[in-house]
């Protein structure tokens, strides 16, 4: 097997994982991205309150939902904030992973938030329905239209941010239904303007409500995944076990796990078995070059030992100043 040069290798483990800012490029790219954000956060914020505004004088309920969808994009782009500043937190103490996965509980609560007004908005939508109100079709068309440039120019700025982060992404994915949403608003004022028919206001209050459950669920599921420590999205444990022991020297692979820390930040540890007269040290090298090209996971932890009897266990983690005499059986 061809290996990279020694300066290239993972070959004191995550040592070098963490020196890349786990993967998806916070590291270099947080000042930007803060920037982009806060951008983002003010364009909403202003917008919502003048939206929350006209929809009680336009006795809208789309426009007050649409302004509850925007509250809360806002809640997910100042959580985003607050993760990317505590996962920048260097490891230290009984954090060993430092605070990364301050943006996987951000995510899991911005979820959270959405399937309670998603709630509150459905309850009130389906009255509307049996009682329709009165509603200012022209008030609420205009202002729907001024949300998808509002949004719009919000979505632009979150595209240049790194989309690595599920936080990132979350409040990306958010906006951009946010501005379908207000589509569907525009519509309803339109119909309710030329036609009167109070109950399309409504219909796209449901509208808004199946948007921001989609986006609940996409956020839950994918926060609930590294929380429980799942296999990341892409890895398949089976092909990682078949690719490891395609190795000529590796007999065997047992209690092999396979996480995600954070977003971009995957994790693996594993026993390996190499057959008698195999090099434990190269085969750790191997392997976690494997891991590295093939599977883009730069943290792995590799315990590595002849069969039979015969041992020596190499844990990859450890940088070679932290590995002692008591580190290594043989």
């Amino acid at each position: 097997m061809t290996s990279k040069p020694p300066a290239h290798r993972p070959t004191h483990g995550h040592g070098h994982g963490h020196g890349h800012g786990h993967g998806h490029g916070h590291g270099h790219s947080a000042t930007s991205d803060r920037r982009y954000l806060v951008a983002a956060l003010v364009l909403l914020v202003v917008f919502m309150a003048a939206e929350a505004v006209v929809g009680a004088l336009a006795n809208s309920i789309a426009l007050i939902s649409d302004a509850g969808h925007m509250l809360s994009d806002a809640g997910s782009i100042a959580l985003a904030l607050l993760a990317i500043r505590l996962a920048a937190r260097p490891a230290r103490g009984a954090y060993t992973f430092g605070w990364k996965r301050a943006e996987i509980l951000s995510a899991a609560l911005n979820g959270l938030t959405f399937v309670l007004l998603v709630g509150l908005f459905a309850v009130e939508a389906v009255h509307r329905l049996i009682h329709p109100p009165q509603v200012m079709g022209p008030l609420v068309v205009g202002t729907a239209l001024a949300g998808v440039v509002v949004n719009a120019g919000a979505t632009w700025l979150l595209s240049r941010a790194d989309r690595g982060s599920l936080n990132v992404e979350g409040a990306f994915q958010h906006i951009l239904n946010d501005m379908y949403a207000f589509m569907a608003t525009a519509a309803a004022g339109v119909i309710v303007w030329i036609t009167h028919w109070g109950r399309a206001d409504a219909v796209a209050a449901l509208v808004v409500a199946a948007l921001m459950a989609k986006a609940a669920y996409g956020l839950l599921r994918d926060a609930g995944r590294v929380l429980f420590e799942a296999a990341p999205a892409g890895i398949v444990p089976a092909e990682l076990v078949e690719a490891l022991t395609a190795h000529p020297d590796v007999t065997g692979v047992q209690d092999l796990h396979v996480w995600e820390v954070t977003s971009g930040f995957p994790a693996l540890s594993a026993h390996v078995t190499v057959r008698p007269g195999g090099n434990c040290h190269d085969v750790r090298r191997d392997l976690a070059d494997l891991l590295h090209e093939r599977f883009r996971i730069e943290h792995s932890t590799l315990q590595v030992d002849h069969v039979p009897g015969r041992s020596c266990l190499m844990v990859s983690a450890l940088k070679p100043e932290a590995v002692s005499t008591e580190g290594i059986r043989t």
